[in-house]
């Protein structure tokens, strides 16, 4: 294909844009394979690989068939952060097919039939951030804040900022959180959280403390599963469409060698930012950032983090979707 000019060979029409036919000829086994066992990221991702262009051709050929779409977007398609929306982007889909001659249709019945329905159907009424809230529907219980209470779910999480301190002994010494919440209807006051102690933490012993936009409320702790709620109170209702920053700080130094950070976003967040300060006694060998749609799903995303002189990492994460975020650390 002349990636500099227009397309040649047969076309048919999509909606008015005139848009190449496949070339014949087969394809390589496992770009084969992805269009038919998927997943659409996968498939993505192997037809962009073997055919060798780059995120600004495809979408400048995207451009020239009338299809205008971020080089963002289809990098977060082809790293599964992201998922086609359907139907509005069969059309967009089918040009990247016509992009990378692809048979009809083949990235397209990958997309599969995701439907939006009504709000309240798409959209969790429990909005938590954590690695182990669900092992604390317990405790949230006596906050009478299940899934079925809209508390949380009030507040639209914009950032979330994790920085964790770790001791000569790789113990996970604090970790304080700072979130950027907007208030979805008027109401909210408070938020609950969850936390979780590494392996041997002694969760009866956690300090809690908190800075600015909060104060600690009720705070319930189950030692045996060694996880913990807490309520964080504004003081004051927010208004539809504010803005609010609160920071809290966990202190504990009981647990042992720290694998890293895990936080369960059951709604798209803005960006999060999570901060590992290792001490000068107690390296890293090696620390991994990745992101996975599902407990047990493939993860995605994955990229290695530089522990440089400041002896610090930092794993960003932009635009998330409902998923797991997590910072795997490993150790000589």
């Amino acid at each position: 294909m002349n990636v500099h000019g227009s397309f040649t060979g047969r076309e048919r029409l999509l909606e008015g844009k005139a848009i190449r036919e496949v070339d014949n000829g087969p394809l390589p086994e496992r770009l084969s394979d992805a269009l038919r066992y998927g997943p659409f990221h996968r498939a993505l991702r192997e037809a962009i690989e073997y055919r060798g262009l780059s995120l600004t051709r495809i979408t400048a050929h995207l451009q020239r068939l009338g299809v205008k779409i971020g080089q963002s977007t289809l990098s977060y398609w082809q790293r599964g952060l992201r998922h086609p929306e359907v139907p509005r982007s069969i059309d967009t889909v089918r040009a990247l097919e016509t992009v990378l001659r692809l048979p009809p249709d083949s990235l397209v019945v990958l997309i599969g039939p995701r439907q939006r329905g009504r709000p309240d159907e798409v959209v969790p009424k429990f909005t938590e951030v954590s690695r182990v809230w669900q092992n604390a529907t317990d405790l949230l219980t006596e906050f009478d804040v299940l899934p079925e209470n809209k508390t949380n779910a009030d507040l639209r999480i914009d950032a979330v900022h994790d920085y964790i301190q770790l001791g000569p002994h790789r113990e996970q010494r604090t970790q304080t959180t700072r979130f950027v919440v907007t208030a979805a209807r008027s109401g909210p006051d408070r938020y609950f959280a969850t936390h979780g102690g590494d392996e041997g933490c002694l969760v009866d012993r956690i300090e809690i403390t908190t800075a600015e936009g909060c104060r600690l409320g009720r705070v319930r702790r189950t030692p045996e599963k060694g996880v913990m709620a807490m309520e964080f109170l504004f003081d004051r209702r927010l208004s539809e469409g504010e803005t609010h920053v609160f920071c809290f700080t966990i202190t504990d130094g009981s647990g042992g060698p720290s694998p890293g950070m895990e936080r369960t976003f059951l709604r798209g967040v803005g960006t999060y930012l999570v901060q590992h300060a290792f001490h000068r006694r107690a390296l890293p060998s090696r620390v991994i950032r990745q992101f996975r749609t599902r407990e047990g799903a493939e993860p995605v995303g994955i990229e290695g983090l530089v522990c440089g002189l400041g002896r610090v990492t930092s794993g960003y994460f932009t635009d998330l979707p409902a998923g797991m975020a997590a910072i795997q650390i490993e150790w000589p």
